[in-house]
């Protein structure tokens, strides 16, 4: 399955929620699994975003899906980047 990297940055009342709910950060884990999805390493960053997930997912459309939903709710910005394992890239130059 194709990996994707997640950049997320909170709103201020996604900034709100995490607050006064920490346990929410794990939730949205479990709602990206219910898209298809699977979290393999989630960090919270310092910097321009806020928290970096590292996902695998069927295809574009899943995670693009799943982004949206996520976005529609007001509480984060997300941007995806597809990502490919280094071995997988070194492969095409052989």
């Amino acid at each position: 399955m194709p990996y994707y990297v997640m950049l997320s940055r909170l709103t201020e009342s996604g900034a709100e929620t995490i607050k006064l709910r920490p346990e929410r950060i794990r939730e949205v884990d479990k709602e990206l699994e219910r898209f298809g999805l699977t979290v393999h390493h989630q960090f919270a960053v310092l910097g321009r975003y806020d928290f970096v997930n590292i996902v695998e997912a069927p295809d574009n459309l899943s995670v693009a899906r799943a982004a949206l939903e996520l976005g529609s709710r007001g509480s984060v910005h997300i941007e995806t980047l597809a990502a490919i394992p280094v071995d997988e890239f070194m492969k095409a130059f052989e």
